[in-house]
């Protein structure tokens, strides 16, 4: 009986449009991943914009439907920020986070209309923060004490009043990797509540008649699986509101940040990003009941960005040795740490199978081993696949944030081309740098 296409095993990891096809190759938004390879060349990043569209929408409706007052999703560029993504989001509908000039300015070219734009960071530089007000950003999201001034004197040279938002630091310490927490007490972003930073925060923007504080924000980490450490981030910053309520606060806005996390491996517990979404969204009614904040909620905004693109994204390489090692077997492939650092950084696992042969019964514990000089660079520590081949096409799912933004040219190796697949049509939308790419800054100095 001939074989029809079937889903992928752990679906929720891979695109929705994820399928293996009669021949035993995957293929994504209708294109095999083997054919892509042997187009475009690997290290190849393959994204799926019906799973990135899919996501933006999940989002909206989740806030929509447990929010009350004006919800507003906003895309954490950090996560991956490419023209091509910033343009389908815009098309979606959603705002946009961006953390340095680099990135607004990739909003910029890509025509992203700035009043959804919000410019955040913990030292933006007299540059970045002019860029931000001369394409009239939405807000900017104050860091510290010396910002407030540097925003205020450059605000006023141009003769705009520019609406920020404070960054509040809850002391909250989320169940994630430590280099993920970013609410914590001592973290580096934002002003701590406890010791009264955040008070004297409030009260040095309000007394800069060109700046205007609409609200408050917090993000807490990232890869958080719980709601727990949410509610009790937003209790600290509702009451901290309250407090400051006296002092000449009308909290208009409130943004608890993202963080959503998103399944990796298939031991991982199951992740629904949106859901997490609405909830936080019921917490912060929840409190802003309790506060005396009910009769006009903040205006509310969330900022998923690896929830948005990480499963919507695949990495493939090619195999080009495989070999045994004391109990290991190693397969070596032509990416690793410089296209995705997460798994060095962070401890972050993968899994990942043969592209063409995906039906094959995984049989062998494999250590995937990247092409670096590195004995750290080991992209899966363990995986079981069929026992791979020199040119076998290894994929990667859940590659799609935090890989490519990541990505350096560690050495000296040129980084991978990335295409979107829609409707069975790849669209190249990044080629692959050249070895003159690389040298192209370099002078020799003589």
């Amino acid at each position: 009986m001939r074989r029809v296409d079937t889903a992928v095993a752990n679906a929720d990891i891979y695109p929705d449009t994820a399928r293996i096809g009669a021949d035993g190759h995957v293929a994504i938004g209708g294109c095999d991943l083997v054919t892509l390879a042997q187009t475009y060349g690997t290290p190849l990043y393959v994204y799926d914009e019906a799973s990135i569209r899919t996501r933006a929408r999940s989002f909206r409706d989740a806030l929509a439907s447990a929010y009350s007052g004006r919800a507003t999703v906003c895309y954490g560029a950090k996560a991956y920020c490419a023209p091509w993504l910033l343009r389908l989001v815009a098309e979606e509908g959603l705002g946009l986070d961006v953390v340095s000039g680099g990135e607004l300015q990739a909003a910029l070219a890509t025509g992203f209309p700035t009043d959804r734009v919000y410019l955040h960071g913990n030292n933006k530089s007299a540059e970045e923060l002019a860029l931000a007000l001369d394409s009239h950003v939405a807000r900017v999201v104050v860091d510290n004490l010396e910002e407030v001034e540097l925003l205020a004197r450059l605000a006023r040279v141009r003769g705009v009043r520019q609406g920020v938002l404070l960054r509040v630091g809850p002391g909250v310490a989320a169940r994630t990797h430590a280099h993920l927490q970013t609410g914590a007490a001592e973290t580096k972003f934002g002003l701590d509540i406890a010791s009264g930073a955040a008070a004297q925060g409030v009260r040095e923007i309000l007394a800069r008649p060109e700046l205007e504080l609409r609200g408050l924000h917090m993000h807490i980490g990232s890869q958080i699986a719980d709601t727990e450490a949410y509610r009790e981030g937003i209790d600290r910053i509702l009451r901290f509101a309250a407090e400051m309520r006296a002092a000449g606060l009308a909290l208009r806005e409130l943004s608890p940040g993202g963080g959503f996390a998103v399944r990796y491996v298939p031991d991982d517990p199951p992740a629904d990003a949106p859901r997490m979404a609405a909830e936080v969204a019921r917490l912060v009614t929840t409190a802003a009941t309790t506060c005396g904040f009910a009769a006009a909620l903040p205006d509310l905004k969330i900022e998923p960005g690896r929830a948005l693109v990480a499963t919507a994204g695949v990495a493939l390489y090619r195999v080009g040795s495989v070999k045994r090692a004391g109990a290991r077997t190693y397969a070596a492939i032509d990416g690793g740490m410089a296209d995705n650092i997460r798994p060095t950084a962070y401890g972050a696992r993968y899994t990942a199978v043969l592209a063409a042969r995906a039906a094959d019964a995984a049989e062998t514990t494999v250590t995937v081993a990247g092409r670096y000089c590195e004995s750290g660079d080991i992209l899966i520590r363990e995986v079981r696949l069929p026992l791979p081949r020199a040119g076998d096409l290894l994929a990667v799912p859940a590659s799609g944030a935090y890989h490519l933004s990541m990505a350096s040219n560690y050495n000296l190796v040129p980084r991978p081309a990335v295409v979107v697949v829609a409707h069975g049509r790849p669209r190249l939308v990044r080629r692959r740098e050249t070895y003159d790419d690389l040298l192209a800054l370099e002078r020799d100095g003589r």
